[in-house]
């Protein structure tokens, strides 16, 4: 594997934690104990049955709260915590062959992470305006998705998945874009005041007084 490759899946790892962190590390890990792949020494770690039982859990968890409109808000807001640090150690230790994370990756994992957080939480906050919860649902299930095809792809193949990462962060910024108007349209309307009528004239208003 060429060093462009490992750097595509490095930064691909920081920007599928910003949007799923537990189930990145979770899928990380299992690929390295069923041998899919030949984990970095950094990495190793995510092979113990107690990272991967507690990512787990945690995946299940954020499974049900990401679908709760309002609930998911204040899950992403209090994930911030852990996907952005999360994003820059995966980020670090797939591009260290010696287990010695690079200050310049840890940097730049951090900042994909929270790029593709950031993205994901204000859209989830825009919808969560929206009186029904269909789309809410409909964009957690795509997030799901979208997660788990990327790692399927990385590893296999990375610059694919890396296509697929910019499609979905375009999708979702144009999605923020479009909601952003439209509740922006409807603020105006509701502020709006309708100008105050002129009162009619009335012929005996224009009228002249009678001689005298």
């Amino acid at each position: 594997m060429t060093e462009a490759h490992v750097f595509v899946i490095g930064i691909l790892l920081a920007w599928l934690a910003g949007i799923r962190v537990y189930l990145t590390v979770f899928g990380v890990g299992l690929a390295g104990v069923l041998g899919w792949v030949e984990l970095p020494p950094a990495l190793q770690a995510t092979q113990s049955w107690w990272v991967l039982g507690t990512s787990a859990a945690l995946a299940t968890t954020e499974f049900f709260a990401d679908k709760i409109p309002g609930v998911d808000s204040i899950w992403d807001l209090l994930q911030t915590l852990a996907r952005v640090p999360a994003g820059a150690f995966l980020a670090a230790a797939t591009l260290s062959p010696d287990g010695q994370l690079g200050a310049g990756a840890l940097a730049a994992g951090a900042g994909v992470a929270l790029a593709s957080h950031g993205l994901k939480a204000g859209t989830r906050a825009l919808l969560n305006t929206s009186p029904e919860p269909a789309s809410n649902w409909a964009a957690s299930v795509a997030e799901d998705g979208v997660v788990i095809a990327g790692l399927a792809l990385a590893l296999a193949h990375p610059w694919l998945a890396l296509a697929l990462a910019v499609g979905a962060s375009l999708l979702g910024a144009l999605t923020v874009w479009l909601v952003w108007r439209t509740l922006w349209r409807g603020v105006k309307r509701l502020f709006a005041a309708p100008a105050p009528a002129a009162p009619a004239a009335t012929a005996r208003d224009h009228s002249l007084p009678p001689a005298r």
